[in-house]
């Protein structure tokens, strides 16, 4: 067993299940614990490639309400070789916390070498990603491909566990179809391996970004196992979030797109569902897309900024009617620096069309 890493954080108590009131609930309930980590609110940053980095961490944690801040999925087979002040998916300011750790795993031997290097890279989550569905990684044999191999899964979270007194977290989908029993069975497998608490993408592995996520599912996992589910899909406005809360009785909620979107979000739903925090009044969205600029170049060597703002601003760009031309004139770009000045000409023509959300 690896040495425990304890956890105190103060925190802001927040709810741990649903609510289905139209005004911020204000009572004082606990926060959600997870060993020694205190979550609250209960409001998760997704992992996703190319996103979940330290700039975007760091700008979601000025905007505020942030419960639990995660990695970029990490491959568990080079991360004990990756030198943590170079490589861009570990870089971290000390900010940044709490941040849970997602590893891309997919084989049993992988698993403690990988969780030593958290263990020393100061993790304090960690998250098993079960459910991503990118060709790619499923010709791996990891990500959605493992809910298809429920003993192999078993064995790599049995492992894990024996690696880590940390929480442990799984990312999964609803499956290849609607098979309730095979669901049921593997979430109930994940419990009973050592699982602290699951996150559920409400839509089947198949299923693309357009169809409506299908929260009653998520609360029919939480009707089988004894841990806390987390909804994660679809959800981008407050009304979003205490739809999905009402339909699945989850205990939080696990921001993906909308974060780069609109990386307010989280104080929104802190403050609007939850009653957290300070209303968000009027976003100076350009300020803040400069500031996420400076925060890459704070944050990355040269070379590895522009590919970031590309992909940051593909999303943020969503905030325009004609945002599709922030997103062209950026990817155009040759230099951050090119970029940044494009950006400013789209802004000046076109902040009085933003969207209102």
């Amino acid at each position: 067993m690896m040495p425990s890493q304890k956890i105190k954080k103060t925190v802001t108590p927040a709810f741990t299940g649903a609510t289905t009131c139209c005004e911020p609930c204000m009572d004082k309930p606990q926060p959600l614990r997870l060993k020694g980590l205190e979550i609250s609110p209960p409001l998760f940053l997704a992992p996703m490639a190319g996103l979940t980095h330290s700039a975007l961490r760091r700008l979601i944690l000025e905007q505020g309400g942030i419960g639990l801040l995660s990695t970029e999925m990490l491959s568990a087979a080079r991360l004990p070789s990756e030198n943590a002040r170079i490589s861009p998916y570990l870089v971290r300011n000390a900010q940044e916390s709490p941040l849970s750790y997602q590893l891309l795993v997919s084989r049993v031997e992988e698993v403690a070498p990988a969780i030593a290097k958290l263990h020393a890279l100061g993790a304090e989550a960690i998250d098993l990603n079960l459910g991503c569905p990118a060709p790619t990684v499923r010709r791996m044999g990891a990500g959605s491909r493992l809910m298809d191999e429920p003993a192999l899964v078993q064995g790599l979270v049995a492992a894990a566990r024996k690696q880590t007194d940390l929480p442990l977290t799984a990312k999964i989908r609803l499956g290849e179809t609607l098979d309730e029993e095979r669901l049921r069975n593997f979430c109930q497998m994940l419990e009973g391996e050592g699982i602290d608490l699951l996150s559920v993408h409400a839509r089947l592995r198949g299923e693309p970004f357009v169809r409506k996520p299908r929260w009653p599912w998520v609360g029919k996992v939480k009707g089988w196992v004894n841990i806390p589910v987390i909804a994660n899909g679809g959800i981008f406005t407050v009304e979003d979030a205490r739809n999905c809360l009402a339909q699945s009785g989850a205990d939080g909620l696990m921001i993906g797109r909308a974060a780069a979107i609109r990386p307010w979000i989280f104080a929104e739903l802190a403050h609007g569902v939850y009653g957290v925090g300070q209303e968000v009044g009027a976003v100076n969205k350009p300020t803040l897309y400069l500031r996420f600029v400076e925060l890459l170049e704070e944050s990355f060597l040269p070379e590895r900024r522009l590919g970031r703002l590309k992909e940051f601003s593909h999303y943020f760009a969503k905030n325009y009617p004609f945002g599709h031309h922030l997103a062209s004139a950026v990817q155009s770009s040759g230099s951050v620096a090119e970029a940044r000045e494009r950006a400013c000409v789209f802004f000046v023509k076109n902040e009085a069309t933003v969207k209102d959300y």
